[in-house]
Formats: C-alpha cells, sequence, structure tokens
C-alpha cells in the first residue's frame, strides 16, 4: 500500500481562516497537561510511584514557609530573564545567550559590590544594579553589532558568548578575585553586609528581586501596549516586509531587543550573586538564561504569562531537587520535564493557525 494512501492518515491539517484565540490560550494548559502525562509515563517506566513521585515535585517542595521562599527565588531569574527575552522574540531578534549576559551582570555588579562597597555606604546595592545592568547590556551589544555590520546570527554569536562569559568568571575566580581566606576554594571574598539583599520576609530567603520582577512585568505591558517603540517591534516581528514599506528602522528593533534582555538578564545575575549566593563562584546558575527561553514561550511571550510560567519552570527545578534527594532519581528527569513542556508547546503552536480535518469531508 502505498504510503500516500489516507487510509493509513485520513486527517489532514488546513489553514484556518484567522488564528484561533481559543487555542492561544489553551496552548500552554495543554502543554502542560502534556507534560504531566509523559512525566507520569516516564515514571512509572522507571519503577517509582507516579503519584507520590508527584507529591514530592510539586507539593512537599512548597509546603513550608522556607519552600515558598525558595519557589519565589529561583522563579526571580527566570522571570527577568524571560522578561527582557520576550520584546525581541516577538520582533524576530533571536537573543539565545541571556545566560552569558546573566554572568556579565554578576561580574560587573559583583566586581562594584567586593571592591567598593566600603566607599557607597547605602548606595551600594543600587550600584550595583546599575552595574549589572550595564554589563549585561554591553554584552548583548556584541551579537547587535555584529548582526547589522556583518549580517551575522544573533543566535550562534549569543550563544557562544555564553561560554566565553563562564570562562571569564571562572578565570576571575580562581586567579585575581580568589578570596585568600577561602581555604583553596575558588571563589571570591564574601560580599559585605551593605552589597547583599536582605530577605523579603523571616525563614526564607527570597528578596526584593521578585518585587523588581513584578514590576519589570508590568513596565513590560506598557512598554508593548502603549508605546511607539514596543508597536514598532511587534509591526516588525509579525510583518517585516510591512514594517520595511512604514519605515520601521530594523537597526533600532535589533539594537532595542538585544539591550532590553542584556540588561533585564545582567539584572538578574547581580539579584543571584548578591542574594542566595553572596558572593562569585565558578557556577552561579543552574541554566537559568536557558530555562528563560522555554518560560517566555510558555508565557507566550507576554509579561502575565511569563510570571506564571517563571513561578512553574521554579517549581520543576524544586522538584527537581526534591525527587533527586527523596526518591533517588535522576537529575535527568527535571530535563525531562523541562523539554517536554517546550515540545508539546511547539506542537500545539500548530493549531493555532491550522485545524485537523477529516480527508473524507474534503471528498
Amino acid at each position: 500500500m502505498a504510503l500516500t494512501d489516507r487510509s493509513l492518515w485520513p486527517w489532514r491539517l488546513e489553514r484556518r481562516v484567522q488564528p484561533s484565540t481559543a487555542m492561544r490560550l489553551a496552548s500552554s494548559p495543554l502543554a502542560a497537561v502534556a507534560m504531566l502525562i509523559t512525566g507520569f509515563i516516564a515514571l512509572s517506566a522507571l519503577g517509582t510511584n507516579p503519584l507520590a513521585a508527584f507529591k514530592v515535585f510539586f507539593v512537599e517542595p512548597v509546603s513550608s514557609v522556607y519552600g515558598v521562599g525558595e519557589l519565589l527565588l529561583k522563579a526571580t531569574p527566570l522571570m527577568l530573564c524571560a522578561l527582557g527575552l520576550a520584546p525581541g522574540y516577538g520582533a524576530n531578534v533571536w537573543n539565545i545567550g541571556a545566560e552569558g549576559q546573566f554572568t556579565l551582570g554578576a561580574i560587573t555588579g559583583g566586581g562594584l559590590g567586593l571592591y567598593c562597597s566600603s566607599a557607597m555606604g547605602h548606595w551600594s546595592l543600587p550600584a550595583m544594579c546599575v552595574a549589572g545592568v550595564l554589563g549585561g547590556m554591553a554584552w548583548a551589544a556584541i551579537p547587535a553589532y555584529l548582526r547589522l555590520r556583518f549580517r551575522t546570527s544573533e543566535i550562534f554569536v549569543s550563544l557562544m558568548l555564553v561560554y566565553i562569559a563562564q570562562l571569564l568568571l571562572s578565570y576571575l575566580v580562581h586567579g585575581p578575585w580568589r578570596d585568600p581566606a577561602g581555604q583553596n576554594f575558588p571563589q571570591s571574598p564574601p560580599f559585605a553586609d551593605n552589597a547583599v539583599f536582605a530577605p523579603l520576609f523571616e525563614g526564607a530567603r527570597v528578596n526584593i528581586g521578585f518585587i523588581v520582577g513584578l514590576g519589570l512585568a508590568g513596565l513590560s505591558w506598557w512598554f508593548g501596549a502603549v508605546t511607539a517603540a514596543g508597536f514598532r517591534m511587534r509591526v516588525g516581528g509579525l510583518a517585516p516586509a510591512a514594517a520595511a514599506y512604514a519605515g520601521i528602522s530594523e537597526r533600532r528593533n535589533v539594537w532595542l531587543a538585544m539591550l532590553i534582555g542584556g540588561g533585564a538578564a545582567g539584572l538578574a545575575g547581580v539579584f543571584e550573586v548578591a542574594g542566595p549566593i553572596g558572593m562569585l563562584q565558578p557556577i552561579i546558575s543552574p541554566g537559568y538564561g536557558f530555562a528563560a527561553i522555554i518560560v517566555a514561550f510558555v508565557g507566550r511571550l507576554h509579561p502575565v504569562g511569563i510570571v506564571f510560567a517563571s513561578l512553574l519552570m521554579s517549581a520543576l527545578y524544586l522538584g527537581g531537587e526534591s525527587a533527586q534527594v527523596e526518591l533517588q532519581l535522576p537529575s535527568s528527569v527535571t530535563g525531562l520535564f523541562k523539554g517536554t513542556l517546550l515540545f508539546f508547546l511547539l506542537a500545539a503552536e500548530l493549531f493555532i493557525n491550522f485545524r485537523l480535518r477529516s480527508s473524507a469531508v474534503r471528498a
């Protein structure tokens, strides 16, 4: 029987007249449900009780004040990075290097805190935040310039810069910034008290970075919905030819998208090293910059969706750590959840513009 025989697959994809609003709203919840079903099957195959594992993953980590604080703490860098990436993705500017910009922000902000905090007094933390934003923006400016000057791919350039940033951090904490009293560990001296963010509430480690993230979500909504710059970026992403005809500058969109993404990631880096870590060390992120790409798309590139998606991704991080300790599951289980979430989200995206129709109906 021929592979093209309709009896093998009696369905066909038909383009919708207009994108489906219902599917646009339902795609993320459907992807989350499909992720849980896949996780149920995978955990069963590993010989683990799926219901008990889901309790360890999603309930036990937030069953205490400390656990809720950890949920919000891990959601903070995910939220900040994703909010920075979303405007660029809507404008077809693909910054994949938020992890490197996160690291540069930590280096510039953390370096200022290490060597200038005593002179700046109460202004130490605001100055560190500004330095982190500028560091992330400077790192993001490299792929922006190369795209506009030499038409290079910002995807590859920003991704390769991640590894350069990580090697730079490793060099600093193994070399000139190494703590002489650190018992030979590769880390910087601890930050002074005025260069560390205090917890928001007793018994938790979450700091004001989460509040700043919520504020930036509101600012991001205002930028996209009200400002002319946000409108130009949306038009540039949805209809590049129409944008060029209308005189909308691709150059301005690229610079704006990359600098917003780099600045937000750099700020997230400062909140991480001046918050729960309290120093610079070779590894300061478990991959927040890469996970933020998933967060941005699960949140439909909308600020409100990104806030909830960051909480979901944070729960996966916490659940993975808890499962490793209590159930002796491999760390790759967390990667399974994250990967299948993105996979099913991309699959659900198809049905925003297409629908399944029976071939018999057409006949």
